[in-house]
């Protein structure tokens, strides 16, 4: 007649507890570990084989979990005191579509002059010289246009110099502030 292998469990905990301190140096993680192991041996009992060595199923368990939340705490950030977590805010996604949609209607209302030019320079990361070559026009033609749309386009958004204009498409930003977008080339 077998046993339920539950019954054997118990008399492995000395060595499991032993074990996990020697990874962990840490008495009360050690615990934690050994109960982390416990629940999971307990949840999984139908995947062990009658027969084969416990002792080796539950060490196997216990290691993956230690090598598990040690992968785990590589990627937190400790904030016992929450003092990170409060100063933690997330832009409502709405916000750049609303500021987006309305970029998009004042850009319509440029001169096509002045949105090519945005376009290469802003945009696309052209520099003045490779933005006046492509349109065949004079450096200073461009930056004019430039200057001329990004005011205009100011003055449609209702930005004054003090305002942000915030919306999730970096290249949009870099036409209005004159940046190039991140990956931009020139």
């Amino acid at each position: 007649m077998s046993s339920d292998p539950r019954d054997e469990i118990v008399t492995h905990l000395p060595a499991l507890r032993a074990f996990a301190f020697s990874l962990t140096r840490n008495f009360a993680l050690a615990d934690d570990m050994v109960q982390d192991t416990l629940v999971k041996a307990w949840t999984k009992i139908n995947t062990f084989e009658q027969g084969t060595n416990m002792r080796a199923w539950l060490f196997t368990i216990l290691r993956n979990t230690y090598y598990s939340n040690r992968r785990k705490a590589g990627r937190e950030v400790s904030d016992a005191e929450g003092i990170f977590t409060e100063s933690l805010s997330e832009k409502p996604a709405h916000d750049g579509r609303l500021q987006m949609n309305d970029f998009r209607r004042a850009f319509v209302q440029l001169t096509d002059e002045q949105r090519e030019a945005l376009i290469l320079v802003g945009a696309q990361g052209f520099s003045y010289e490779e933005a006046a070559e492509t349109c065949g026009v004079a450096v200073g033609t461009i930056k004019s246009r430039v200057n001329r749309a990004r005011a205009r386009l100011a003055e449609l958004l209702e930005l004054d110099d003090n305002d942000k204009l915030e919306m999730t498409d970096q290249a949009t930003m870099a036409v209005v502030s004159g940046a190039r977008p991140s990956g931009a080339l020139g």
